[in-house]
């Protein structure tokens, strides 16, 4: 077993010789840093210590930090230092391992207006690199939609088959229920409002308007972006942690063709059915609390809706659906594709692309809001 670290010092005029004795490892603990501090104190008013490691048994990366933290402060004080009778292994350590000052840089001095100005900028800038990708994405994805058609016999019939089981079937029973309530809500909410006005009936114009034109498509966006958006992205991205679509590469596959199109193709045609569900079941929510709430009998709801709606209304939802949903296959694909073969960039990537693809579909939907209402439709 191996002695404790110690030391013992002898002066000769100006210089102190240190001896170290034992072993200077981690085990020891405590007693090797209060040794380690004991040799600044013997140095204390010398010009030149010696270290002599002649009587060193085992030495280790802590033993070694701690000795050279000490002749530092020994040389902080203005004297010199000098290593003696240590083995090789013992001097590559010291220097390995030896202690360092770190310098600590003052603060710099900040404008709190230049530096939101500075982020501003910065959030413009990537907000152009993603516009530029996401139009190059989309440019690839045309290419690789078209080659499908074209191509027969590459087109992947299994594959997008599998992914509308996923994105569509899958889906029903969450937007069928999100959509009952949503319709519901509605229809009480403009059942109280419009009952101080004694017209309660017009609250079957809102439910019909709102939930064709803006709420079923819109609320079913977002619930796709969510659910399938996110999982694109974690499955694309992990192909690239694991560099799958790297080795499609090699074998002459292209990755946009095997992984994009057939998940584009898939939610370009779930998100519409997906939709036209969804209206159905906010209607038989709103008609359910019309009748529970309102005293509004089913009949009567039926007949006020079709005096309010017209295949125009129905048509404007469907219109939306699948350019929200290729806007939401694109980011979720793209975003996929930027992962950088760590799980910290995996969970980065599905969270912008869930954010991305939200924030999309609410703009697309304001431009088409616009556009019905600018050719009056």
């Amino acid at each position: 077993m191996s002695a404790e670290p110690q030391f013992s010092s002898e002066r000769a005029g100006d210089a102190v010789r240190l001896a170290l004795r034992g072993a200077w490892t981690i085990d020891a603990g405590r007693a090797v840093e209060r040794a380690a501090d004991g040799l600044v104190e013997a140095a204390r008013g010398a010009r030149l210590a010696v270290f002599d490691f002649s009587g060193v048994d085992r030495l280790d990366t802590a033993g070694a930090w701690l000795i050279d933290r000490a002749r530092v402060s020994i040389e902080a004080t203005g004297a010199q230092n000098r290593i003696d009778r240590a083995e090789s292994q013992y001097k590559t350590l010291l220097q390995e391992a030896g202690w360092r000052a770190f310098e600590s840089h003052p603060d710099r001095r900040t404008d709190t207006v230049m530096d939101f100005l500075v982020d501003v900028g910065h959030n413009v800038v990537y907000a152009g690199r993603d516009i530029a990708k996401g139009v190059s994405f989309l440019g690839e994805s045309v290419v690789a939609l078209t080659r499908a058609i074209l191509r027969p016999h590459d087109f992947r019939a299994t594959s997008i088959f599998y992914h509308l089981e996923n994105f569509a079937l899958r889906s029903v029973p969450i937007i069928l229920l999100i959509n009952f309530l949503v319709g519901g809500i509605v229809a009480q909410q403009g059942i109280f409002q419009l009952r101080y006005f004694g017209a309660e009936t017009f609250a079957v114009d809102l439910i019909g308007i709102l939930i064709l034109r803006e709420l079923g498509v819109l609320l079913t966006s977002i619930m796709i972006a969510g659910r399938t958006g996110s999982a694109i992205t974690a499955e694309v991205g992990s192909m690239k942690m694991r560099e799958e679509i790297d080795a499609l590469k090699v074998m002459g596959v292209s990755p946009m063709q095997a992984l994009v199109a057939p998940r584009l193709i898939a939610l370009i045609v779930a998100l519409p059915l997906l939709t036209f569900l969804a209206n159905m079941a906010a209607i038989g929510g709103g008609l359910l609390v019309s009748w529970v709430y309102g005293g509004l009998s089913p009949e009567a709801f039926m007949s006020r809706l079709q005096t309010a709606i017209g295949f125009n209304t129905f048509m404007v939802g469907m219109i939306k659906a699948p350019f929200m949903a290729l806007v939401i296959g694109i980011i979720a694909a793209m975003e996929g594709m930027a992962v950088h073969g760590s799980a910290e960039s995996l969970g980065r990537q599905v969270t912008a692309s869930v954010v991305k693809s939200i924030f999309m579909v609410i703009v697309i939907d304001g431009l088409f809001a616009m556009f019905f209402a600018a050719i009056d439709y």
